[in-house]
């Protein structure tokens, strides 16, 4: 078979401000697996690319596939449908598949939404995927593919789920010559992206990925993970990488075991991870820092207990203190993630979180607007309360309200995210230490970033855009989906 495997060309948010997006991954692990199957593969990235609708027509017209495998986050998932549509009237017969965390939890919404689509693949996609294909090579029946949504005699069918793949080293290595890597670029420096473990225990009431992807951690060995990373470096001389990894450290000895032997190897990169709070010591910041690591993530999301304990975050507010302390000894950038807007929320406790952002001492934060995204508990919630105002999807950004706020009307959340961000980064002593410090690191960077931001945001333009760099709940090209 002949098989596309398309990001959708969108309005991208990060690409607009910070002028880069990042690898779908996820397409590259599907075209691994229909590449073991002897099938024909190529791949599109419409942001990196800067493809229009007619472009990707173009591609699709001279490519002729016999099957389409999109990838969509929430905000994208309309460009997503008009791929689909455009796709069917150059060719009614080609098959499309579309996969990601928005789809995975709304199988049915979506096959209603957009009539060009025929399968939705849920959840991981690898083993999903590869049935699909053995069935529409006449060698399974549809009814034997597990994880997946269609369009049968009686309607709508969405099959049980598919085992989440335990070994994780089985999966072949993502197809990563399938795309374009000389145009992941940042700051005049390529950069590469790697996925070193799947799974999350914990609950996050805004977050979708351990419904997606299983409660139950499972991480690549050492070696493996030391294999891509050498791929990157060796074959496509990349020294700057992004782990993917909703928790880097959620194995904290791995995590080490990782950092060591990328230093013991003399390996060239420069790199970033995540963190949660509650699992990160001296021993893995030094660890990593000695590795080259110069950025750690930490979602600490609130400066209020009673908030954190709310949204299930597992973590108290003196953990996220001493963590952002052990980060910035060891010489990284630590960068902390905070949510405000929740159902419930008070403008005190808005104030608390922005109070505590600088407070715990992150050298970087990220600042955002609760969003109930499908398959979250706050989603769940929020249909509850019956206070989601939207189903335009182009709006589930983080960046803009969707719900109705008991405490905040629209306008003043807005003002409070951007009181947020001015408060955090334009304080004189923080300027100043920046300068003295990091040569301007905020000055060359951040600033421009930031001001880019708010322009787009005034004039009401980031609002319909797609999600930022870092979004725990819904992230593209973090997850092996279609």
């Amino acid at each position: 078979m002949k098989i596309l495997l398309l990001s959708p060309p969108t309005n991208s948010a990060i690409k607009s401000i910070i002028g880069v997006t990042g690898p779908p991954l996820g397409l590259a692990y599907l075209a691994s697996v229909a590449r073991g199957q002897g099938d024909e593969v190529s791949i599109i990235d419409s942001i990196a690319m800067d493809y229009s609708l007619d472009q990707v027509k173009g591609a699709i017209k001279s490519f002729n596939p016999d099957l389409i495998g999109l990838t969509s986050t929430t905000s994208m998932i309309p460009d997503a449908y008009r791929v689909a549509m455009a796709a069917k009237e150059l060719n009614q017969d080609v098959k499309i598949a579309i996969g990601g965390p928005h789809v995975t939890f709304t199988p049915e919404m979506t096959l209603k939404e957009s009539p060009a689509l025929d399968y939705v693949v849920i959840g991981e996609g690898e083993t999903v995927f590869s049935n699909l294909l053995l069935n529409l090579k006449g060698k399974k029946d549809i009814r034997d593919v597990k994880g997946i949504g269609y369009r049968g005699r009686e309607g709508t069918i969405v099959s049980s789920p598919e085992p989440l793949i335990r070994d994780v080293d089985t999966i072949p290595p993502p197809s990563i010559d399938l795309l374009p890597m000389d145009r992941y670029v940042a700051e005049k420096k390529r950069f590469g992206t790697i996925m070193t473990s799947r799974g999350c225990p914990y609950n996050c009431i805004f977050c979708s990925s351990s419904l997606q992807f299983g409660k139950i951690w499972r991480g690549h060995s050492t070696e493996r993970v030391m294999t891509e990373l050498r791929r990157l470096v060796y074959d496509y001389n990349i020294h700057e990488i992004e782990f993917l990894d909703d928790t880097f450290t959620l194995n904290m000895k791995r995590a080490v075991e990782i950092s060591k032997k990328i230093k013991e190897e003399g390996l060239d990169i420069h790199w970033s991870g995540s963190a949660r709070v509650n699992l990160f010591n001296d021993e893995i910041a030094n660890a990593m820092k000695g590795a080259g690591a110069h950025t750690i993530y930490f979602g600490i999301e609130s400066g209020n207990q009673k908030t954190l304990d709310f949204i299930g975050k597992g973590i108290k507010l003196q953990q996220a203190i001493d963590s952002v302390k052990k980060g910035n000894n060891a010489g990284l950038h630590t960068l902390g993630s905070f949510i405000i807007g929740f159902p419930d929320d008070t403008p005190d406790e808005v104030k608390n979180t922005i109070k505590f952002s600088k407070k715990v001492n992150v050298r970087l934060a990220q600042f955002t607007i609760a969003t109930p995204y499908p398959g979250t508990r706050l989603w769940d919630l929020a249909k509850s309360r019956n206070i989601i105002r939207t189903l335009d999807w182009r709006k589930y950004t983080t960046l803009s309200p969707v719900m109705t706020l008991k405490n905040f009307t629209d306008e003043s959340i807005l003002k409070w995210l951007g009181k947020a961000y001015m408060t955090f980064y334009l304080r004189p002593a923080y300027l100043l230490r920046d300068l003295l410090k990091d040569h301007g690191f905020i000055f060359k960077r951040i600033i421009p970033y930031y001001s880019k931001a708010m322009i787009a945001f005034k004039q009401g333009d980031i609002l319909s855009r797609s999600s930022p760099l870092r979004e725990n709940s819904d992230k593209l090209g973090s997850s092996p989906d279609v």
